[in-house]
């Protein structure tokens, strides 16, 4: 329970996000509703016992800021020993969700090395859709002490895994706040799938393979807009959705173009094209977002500087779906970059590219790729009125 008026501020409002987290989430994914209810019904019950308790709790704050006992040495040192010598995935977190220790086991199952781990949100490996039960689970453990065990996914580096978690909070007499112990095991029962199941292959991390299918998309895009120079004018609306099926169909799963009809004036831009693996209503849901509400697409038509994010850490980065849940998340996103199209007079649009969580995130030789066929599009789109 909070032990100040600042603290309880500080409560109030994430119990506030994660409630939204919860709301939106359970608007876009019904089927979900069983595991949504339950972290649901616990945020509930963290809320109650804060307006019950929290009056005495900081009535009573000079008792609870007596010092700790001392003589905590021993009990990490044989915490220690005993997290390292687990052969089961293990995982020490932080109040606040942040990765403190992780054992061999852990960092293999998340996909990377310990050192790279540490101090990274746990919540960043779990798939979107199972983000915000996973962030309320965490926060009622952490308040309440009652242990959680719940279903979830984990999403990185082209793979996606169901997983059963297992969050205890654990007291350590030299720590100002708990620690959540975390155990991962494999799913208690099969459901129905409920994401993209991984794709990538082995073979997909090998460097003559991702250097030979950029070699290929970027002779089959020169091709397309060469085509496209021929009758009916190079640029033509034909022409890029062309350019963006090309993509979507060898390189991407979501393809997003957006433009800027006037000259220089990002305020102007509208979205010209989208296209992916999802039904006409996932579609036009993107094609309804507008750019300069999103993030990733606006900052780029704005400064013309490209965006990379191997990893999604912010699922609301490209805006908000009609019922409030995050795009990204509905979308199944793992990985995106956005690069500007730019034209002989600056940048004419912007062209995002996005990566379902079961297929390889992202890197920088993507990104210069697409940067350089940005260039091409931007160079084939139509005159502007003032050009």
């Amino acid at each position: 329970m909070p032990e100040n008026l600042a603290e309880l501020e500080r409560e109030i409002s994430e119990l506030r996000e994660r409630a939204a987290a919860l709301r939106a989430t359970h608007a876009m994914y019904p089927d979900d509703a069983a595991g949504t209810a339950e972290a649901a019904l616990a945020e509930l019950g963290y809320a109650e016992q804060l307006l019950v308790d929290c009056g005495a709790r900081l009535t009573a704050e000079a008792e609870s800021a007596a010092p700790r006992r001392t003589g905590g040495e021993d009990e990490r040192s044989v915490l220690r020993a005993v997290f390292n010598e687990l052969s089961v995935p293990v995982v020490l977190l932080d109040h606040e969700g942040y990765i403190r220790r992780i054992n061999a086991i852990g960092a293999e199952r998340l996909g990377g090395l310990s050192g790279y781990l540490t101090g990274k949100p746990f919540s960043n490996f779990v798939d979107l859709r199972r983000r915000a039960a996973m962030r309320s689970w965490l926060a009622a453990v952490v308040r309440g002490g009652e242990p959680a065990s719940f279903e979830s996914r984990l999403a990185q580096r082209g793979w996606s895994e169901d997983v059963h978690l297992t969050l205890t909070r654990v007291e350590v007499p030299t720590e100002a706040h708990p620690i959540v112990l975390v155990v991962m095991s494999p799913p208690l029962a099969t459901a129905e799938d409920e994401g993209p199941a991984p794709l990538e292959s082995e073979v997909e991390d090998q460097v003559v393979v991702l250097a030979a299918r950029r070699l290929d998309v970027l002779t089959r895009m020169t091709r397309l807009l060469l085509s496209s120079a021929g009758p009916g004018g190079a640029g033509s609306p034909l022409a890029l959705d062309d350019a963006a099926a090309l993509l979507a169909d060898s390189y991407a799963d979501w393809v997003i173009i957006d433009v800027c009809d006037l000259p220089a004036d990002a305020r102007q831009a509208r979205r010209a094209v989208v296209a992916g693996p999802g039904d006409d209503g996932q579609r036009e849901q993107v094609r309804s977002l507008d750019p300069l509400r999103s993030e990733v697409p606006r900052d780029v038509l704005t400064s013309g500087q490209s965006i990379l994010h191997q990893f999604i850490e912010d699922e609301s980065t490209l805006g908000y779906s009609e019922e409030g849940a995050p795009m990204l998340s509905a979308l199944g996103a793992g990985s995106l970059m956005c690069v500007p199209l730019k034209g002989s007079r600056g940048v004419r649009g912007a062209l995002t590219l996005i990566r379902r969580s079961n297929r390889g995130s992202f890197r920088l030789a993507d990104l210069g790729l697409i940067e350089e066929i940005g260039e091409h599009i931007g160079l084939a789109l139509p005159p502007r009125t003032s050009d």
